[in-house]
């Protein structure tokens, strides 16, 4: 007997797997694999998802109106470019469902958000990938790379797990160097963490051309991946596209109703900031104070890379660190087998990475 068979493509896929969120046997675990928000929600955001639990009976706004205009107000853009999502990466698979299909090419950086090639895939598409330069996407690379298939771009700024970006000049610079029938994507879901003068989330090249799109989610700096919650600003013809083909009701109420009391929480995410900014300082010079080797961040994690040796390589350092209940994300999966991905938690989980990987370097 034969089953129904899926698309060309699609058993291509290797499945996305998160961090790891427990260890067998350890009570109190120090969770720093999945860039999650050191401080939590805000209690604000806690307070609204609360009071709609008596609400569940009715279907959210599907319009998200309430929460886009929110959103508008903050980052001073039109509500109507604003479109809703389960995720910053729900969006980024409708984009590339709305904009690419079989015989096209997808197009991104080598060390990428894995969500990337899988989108592709699932569309039929195929998945290009362009070389980096000092683990940094690299412009010219990616310029080099675009064929008369491709038809999306996309560009994690910063980019997740290296922690580097690209300044808003060489962004500008790639937008330019595309055809205009090419869609260039701005995933910055690490932007709120970022305190360079000279970067952009890319709300800029939006309001000024017609193929560029920003995406954003609600799961770092405001710390709800639980609630699955994300924004584009798109121009209108793409915005549009996305309205056609999301699902109606895509958005809880919920999630909605978090995501707007988070946004205007100002003042809260102000202290994520100043926190993630202090720890991340203060993590990535004690790790590089033990010999090893760090990648400058504007994230909420940081990449420190091993030496080869068996026994002093990521591998053992990992395992070395479950021992003592921390979990941190080893980033084979992306190429990156040398290095584990730290998030930034709260301050004594900082300390207590920092004083096991000691151990680990004098043992």
């Amino acid at each position: 007997m034969t089953s129904p068979a899926p698309r060309p493509g699609i058993l291509d896929i290797s499945p996305y797997v998160g961090g790891r969120s427990s260890l067998e046997g350890v009570e109190r675990v120090i969770k720093l694999s999945s860039n999650e928000g050191a401080l939590g929600p805000s209690p604000k955001a806690v307070a609204a998802y609360q009071a709609m639990a008596h609400e569940m009976h009715r279907y959210p706004d599907g319009h998200a109106v309430a929460l886009r205009e929110a959103l508008a107000a903050q980052h001073g853009i039109p509500a109507e470019g604003i479109v809703c999502g389960a995720g910053s990466d729900e969006l980024l698979q409708l984009l590339v469902r709305g904009y690419a299909g079989p015989g096209d090419e997808v197009l991104y950086s080598r060390y990428g958000f894995l969500v990337y090639p899988i989108a592709a895939l699932a569309s039929g598409a195929t998945p290009v990938v362009a070389e980096e330069e000092d683990l940094t996407a690299s412009v010219d690379n990616l310029l080099a790379a675009v064929t008369e298939r491709t038809r999306i771009v996309f560009l994690a700024n910063p980019n997740n797990p290296t922690g580097t970006y690209l300044p808003a000049c060489e962004v500008k610079r790639l937008r330019d160097g595309l055809p205009p029938d090419v869609l260039l994507v701005i995933d910055a879901a690490y932007a709120e963490f970022v305190n360079r003068n000279d970067y952009s989330a890319g709300v800029d090249l939006v309001a000024a051309c017609d193929n560029v799109v920003m995406t954003r989610t609600f799961s770092k700096i405001y710390a709800m991946g639980g609630l699955r919650l994300g924004w584009a600003y798109c121009p209108p013809a793409i915005a549009d596209v996305l309205n056609r083909i999301r699902g109606p009701f895509n958005v809880s109420s919920a999630a909605l109703a978090a995501g707007k009391a988070a946004v205007e929480d100002r003042d809260f995410v102000e202290l994520a900031r100043r926190h993630n900014s202090y720890w991340r300082d203060w993590f990535t010079e004690a790790v590089a104070g033990l010999g090893l080797e760090v990648v400058p961040s504007v994230g909420n994690f940081v990449l420190v890379r091993f030496p080869e040796a068996a026994g002093r390589n990521a591998a053992a350092a990992d395992s070395y660190l479950r021992g003592k209940g921390i979990i941190v994300r080893p980033v084979a999966s992306y190429g990156l087998a040398s290095c584990l991905r730290v998030t930034i938690g709260q301050g004594d989980e900082m300390q207590a990475v920092v004083q096991a990987l000691t151990e680990f370097q004098r043992a």
